[in-house]
């Protein structure tokens, strides 16, 4: 199974300062319940957001057998489907994981 990044990137600069209402239930209604799936599916490996300036970018690894799919995962994250964020794909490998040998 390969591991995948996706990024996330807010529509703006200092995005968790100046988080909306409407942009907040997005991201804990349907974002982060979407995420959770992932993980109790046992295809995400870890996720969540940075705190770097300018940009807020949220990360998510992940495993999925191919580019497809891992596109698929990470098009049907609610906080792109809803046009909030836009995602950016890359293969990786997980050559360090606390607690695997």
């Amino acid at each position: 199974m390969a591991h995948w990044l996706y990024l996330l990137h807010p529509p703006r600069e200092h995005f968790i300062e100046t988080i909306t209402p409407s942009e907040a239930a997005i991201m804990g209604d349907q974002h982060s319940p979407y995420l959770a799936r992932l993980l109790d599916e046992g295809i995400l490996i870890l996720a969540g957001p940075t705190w770097g300036q300018p940009m807020n970018d949220g990360v998510a690894i992940f495993e999925a057998p191919d580019e497809a799919a891992a596109r698929a995962i990470m098009e049907a994250d609610p906080a792109i489907t809803s046009g909030l964020m836009t995602g950016e794909l890359r293969q990786m490998r997980v050559a360090y994981l606390r607690g695997e040998e």
